[in-house]
Formats: C-alpha cells, sequence, structure tokens
C-alpha cells in the first residue's frame, strides 16, 4: 500500500501544478488510507506537503508573470488570521471522543472524515458544474475577497486543505482575474496559508515523522513539475470535470467506509 500511497502523492503535485487545485483534497485520503496515518496528524502532514509543493508551482507561476500579489494578500492575511485561531485555539481543544450513541462512539478522527468527504463532495460538484464566469468589469471586490479568505482560512485549519477549489473561484469572480492568473495567485495563497498552518503546529509540539514527511513531499514535488509542464499544453479547465468526478466518488467511499466499515 506504501508503493501506492508514493504513486499517487504524485498526482497530488499534478492535480496542483495543473489546476491549481484538488491537491489536499487527494492528500488526506492518501495519508489516511494508504499510509495508515492518524486522521488528526494527516491534516498537519496535509499542510506541510500541499504547501510546499504549491511554493514550487507558484515560483513557476511568478515567472510565466501570473502571480497577483495584492489579491493574494488581501485573501491570505484573513486566511492566516482563521487558520491559527482554529489550529492553535480550537482544535486543540476538541476532545478524542466526542460522544457516544448506543454502542457506536464519534471521535474525533471520525469527524475529521465526514466532513472532509463532504467537503469533496462539494468541491467535486463545483468542479463538474462549475464555468470561469465572463468578467465584466475590472474592478476588485477587496472586501468580499478578504471575508471569503476568513472563512477559506477556517477550510484550511480544520481540515489542512489548501483550499485551491475554493480559491479560485473567488479569485474568479472576486479578484477577476483570467484563469491562469488565478491558478498561479492560488498558489501563492496555498503556500502561505499551508506554511502559517505548520508553523502553528510544530509551536504546539505535533510530533512530525520527517523522513516520511518528506518522502511523500518528494513525490508531490515531481508531480508538481508534470503538471506544470502540462499546463503549457493543456487547459486545465477542460479536465476540471474529469477530476470533479473523481473526487466525488472518493469522498462517497469515504463516507462509505468510516459509516459501514
Amino acid at each position: 500500500m506504501e508503493y501506492l500511497g508514493f504513486f499517487a502523492s504524485i498526482i497530488i503535485g499534478i492535480s496542483l501544478g495543473l489546476i491549481g487545485g484538488g491537491g489536499s483534497i487527494l492528500t488526506i485520503p492518501i495519508l489516511v488510507y494508504l499510509f495508515k496515518v492518524n486522521p488528526d496528524q494527516a491534516t498537519s502532514y496535509s499542510l506541510f506537503i500541499v504547501g510546499l509543493t504549491a511554493l514550487f508551482g507558484s515560483y513557476s507561476h511568478y515567472k510565466m508573470g501570473n502571480l497577483k500579489l495584492k489579491s493574494a494578500l488581501y485573501f491570505a492575511i484573513p486566511s492566516i488570521i482563521s487558520i491559527l485561531i482554529i489550529r492553535e485555539v480550537i482544535f486543540p481543544q476538541i476532545a478524542a471522543t466526542l460522544f457516544c450513541v448506543a454502542s457506536y462512539t464519534v471521535s474525533k478522527d471520525f469527524l475529521i472524515m465526514i466532513i472532509f468527504s463532504v467537503l469533496m463532495i462539494t468541491a467535486a460538484i463545483s468542479m463538474i458544474k462549475r464555468r470561469q464566469p465572463d468578467i465584466k468589469t475590472k474592478e476588485t471586490n477587496y472586501i468580499q475577497l478578504s471575508i471569503i479568505g476568513f472563512l477559506v482560512g477556517i477550510v484550511t485549519g480544520f481540515l489542512g486543505a489548501g483550499g485551491g477549489f475554493l480559491i479560485i473561484p473567488a479569485l474568479l469572480f472576486f479578484a477577476n482575474l483570467p484563469m491562469k492568473q488565478a491558478v498561479g495567485t492560488s498558489l501563492l495563497i496555498i503556500t502561505i496559508n499551508s506554511s502559517i498552518g505548520f508553523a502553528g503546529d510544530l509551536y504546539i509540539g505535533t510530533p512530525i515523522n520527517y523522513t516520511f514527511l518528506l518522502s511523500v513531499s518528494a513525490m508531490a514535488l515531481i508531480g508538481m513539475f508534470i503538471g506544470s509542464q502540462l499546463s503549457k499544453k493543456i487547459d486545465g479547465t477542460k479536465l476540471k470535470p474529469l477530476f470533479g468526478w473523481f473526487v466525488l466518488v472518493m469522498g462517497f467511499y469515504i463516507i462509505a467506509k468510516e459509516v459501514l466499515f
């Protein structure tokens, strides 16, 4: 299963490099089901893997002129605030066992995976149905962009997800960026958010297996390089619906596995 996990890690990078999101959607299931990492710890590992991979991807887009720093900062700063609140204040206070119903125990790990699967299904539907909007104005709504940034930070903080599938639509609709600039700017925001979240976990003493973490990250970086090269030849927006169907199936699989098995 570990060999399959390392192969799947390459797909994390390909997704981020090609469509600017979706990598974190795959990271948690890969860590939990293929590498048998505890879901709580998997959220920390996901922040590092996705953040490091997005860093290299954002640098590639910087060289191509696809980064819009002002939009990134208006989005990222509120995200950082909500990430720190979730990771450092709220998340550590959630008990390992939440409650029991008859003989069935609802744990923190179970809650993480169920919420994550619901998020996967929501993101998948967005990928399948969403089309790039017709931009009629060049004005950027920075207030709405910041509000959405705060909300995405909650997702990133609780689930260890970079949130590219939420960030890109926000940049398209409220920052009015072309698709390629939205992808590049999204990777920069993911880098900032994930780095802050992981640094916060280090601060509170989350145990980290660096050998394992760097190995998975290396495979994701290989995928990022592949995805970045493919993005020059393939329109990532055309692949989003196909990727969305895959994520949708994975979301329902996680629910079935957690509830029935």
